[in-house]
């Protein structure tokens, strides 16, 4: 959802009115807008949750989903307000607010218990990301990894490694915050077809070899033979 396409939320009243999942020319020209129901938008913010849930490390930040999300639900408590008091449909579309908060306020605290537990590498990789790469942090997170990080090394500081000898003042943070184990598995629902995926063999005896990930189906599987897969939306973690 990054580069030539966006979401459209436009609010997210123009979600709204989206009968359909498309794309759209931009009136400034060139680039295009990917225009979703909000039924969608949802079923977008519940794919980001569960693979961040699931996911060994940090993926990619998703600040279009989160905007439309908080856009899309200020609109139905604006219309909860309209609504005439005793409708049963109240309730129920009081308890669907609740359930998306507390899916989006779960991913995001998600989020945050990964940048605290793998700071340096998270800041390590958006250092080092390439210029176009989507970033997989949002600007407030960016900001708040920076700072964790600053206090981090100054109570280190102050607490500890001040009253070592010199030669044992310096710590690289890298070195000692556990990096995320890409090695571990994971359980996931195939989205998309994919034929020919690697898969490194468990034992030295065993030899590489591919398989066919059919869609519909289920597997365990080693997580960093199909990060690539999560990150273009061909499969699901769950």
């Amino acid at each position: 959802m990054r580069g030539a396409l966006r979401l459209v939320a436009g609010a997210c009243g123009r979600m709204a009115a989206a009968g359909a999942e498309g794309t759209e020319a931009d009136s400034d020209g060139g680039s295009e807008e990917l225009v979703l129901t909000p039924a969608q938008l949802i079923r977008s913010l519940e794919q980001a949750w569960l693979n961040e849930k699931f996911a060994p490390e940090l993926l990619e930040s998703k600040p279009e989903i989160i905007e439309c999300v908080v856009e899309q639900l200020d609109h139905m408590e604006a219309n909860l307000k309209r609504a005439k008091r005793g409708d049963l449909k109240v309730s129920v579309h009081r308890m669907e607010i609740e359930r998306i908060r507390y899916v989006l306020s779960s991913y995001l605290r998600c989020r945050l218990v990964k940048i605290e537990k793998f700071f340096p590498h998270v800041l390590e990789k958006e250092k080092s990301r390439a210029e176009g790469e989507p970033s997989i942090l949002s600007p407030e997170e960016f900001a708040f990894a920076k700072e964790y990080m600053a206090n981090t090394e100054a109570y280190l500081k102050n607490m500890a490694l001040k009253h070592m000898p010199p030669n044992l003042q310096k710590v690289s943070l890298l070195k000692s915050v556990p990096k995320p184990n890409l090695d571990s598995f994971v359980f996931l629902r195939v989205l998309e077809r994919q034929e020919n995926i690697l898969v490194e063999p468990e034992t030295d005896e065993q030899r590489e070899y591919t398989i066919d990930l059919e869609e519909g189906s289920q597997h365990l599987i080693r997580y960093k033979t199909i990060a690539p897969l999560v990150a273009s939306g061909a499969v699901q973690l769950i």
